[in-house]
């Protein structure tokens, strides 16, 4: 099965580095994903553009809009990028170098950090950041739910909060991440509700294969098995990882199990694709 991990992260954020050390014990580098990719049976992903001037400084104010990725080398062909915003940092000049970083081949879309940053995603700051995803028939995504700083702000980040957005612009295509837990029901609805609305299923655990194993004893998948059955939209749910939380094979064996069989084509793969048009280029001449 082929799979495309629409939603992780290979920036230098201490975080994540500190997350990969010490919780989710995976080797957080470049060469330390690609070998967990090649193992999967991943054949591309999207990274998270974001980026912090100063170790532990993310939600960054100082950050440079756009913010992509800063990893050692050049990016893999086979990685894709979706631009990070910062709404403190949207000057005239800050817009024309985020035009010319969505006309990069490796460019998939934009990401906006809801609650990270306080502004909701209906907030006028995102207005020329909507113009240029039309321009560019790029999708937007959205940070949704928990914040992972205690510096991030609730409300800025639930769901319900993009219904607006999905209506006013319904010539964009949007991503909830995380399917907003844990309001994944209310993620469900906005999404049941709009056509323009996807959502990714990253970052619903932090941890290893012993966590999810921990948890299948519990009620903690009870929440998310009920916003799947209500949503029913398969086609429109996404494979993420948001790694370094977790490593990839536990992640993938885990929502083999949660996503019916006769889903997976279009969970792991073709929703993906059909949302992320530019990975089409790259997997066409791959094959």
């Amino acid at each position: 099965m082929k799979i495309i991990d629409a939603h992780m992260h290979i920036s230098e954020i201490q975080s994540f580095r500190q997350t990969g050390d010490d919780v989710s014990f995976v080797d957080y580098s470049l060469k330390g994903l690609q070998k967990e990719y090649e193992d999967a049976g991943v054949v591309a992903a999207i990274a998270m553009g974001v980026t912090e001037t100063a170790g532990g400084a993310f939600p960054d104010k100082a950050a440079e809009t756009p913010m992509g990725v800063d990893i050692e080398g050049s990016v893999p062909n086979n990685f894709f990028v979706c631009q990070g915003i910062n709404p403190y940092k949207l000057s005239e000049e800050n817009l024309l170098m985020l035009e010319k970083s969505l006309q990069h081949p490796q460019t998939a879309g934009i990401k906006i950090y809801l609650g990270y940053y306080p502004f909701y995603a209906y907030d006028k700051v995102y207005g020329p950041v909507y113009e240029l995803a039309e321009a560019f028939r790029l999708p937007v995504v959205f940070h949704t739910g928990d914040t992972y700083s205690e510096r991030g702000l609730l409300k800025y980040s639930h769901p319900l909060t993009l219904d607006e957005v999905a209506v006013e612009h319904r010539n964009i295509q949007f991503m909830m991440a995380h399917l907003g837990d844990p309001w994944v029901l209310d993620g469900a609805e906005v999404i049941n509700k709009n056509h323009n609305m996807h959502a990714d299923l990253s970052g619903l655990l932090v941890g290893t294969d012993r966590t999810i194993a921990a948890k299948k004893k519990t009620r903690f998948f009870d929440h998310l098995i009920h916003a799947l059955s209500y949503c029913d939209h398969y086609d429109r749910l996404l494979f993420g990882t948001d790694w370094p939380l977790i490593g990839i094979k536990p992640y993938i064996d885990l929502f083999t199990e949660l996503i019916p069989e006769e889903h997976h084509g279009l969970f792991f793969y073709d929703n993906a694709l059909r949302l992320f048009p530019k990975l089409n280029e790259f997997l066409k001449e791959e094959s």
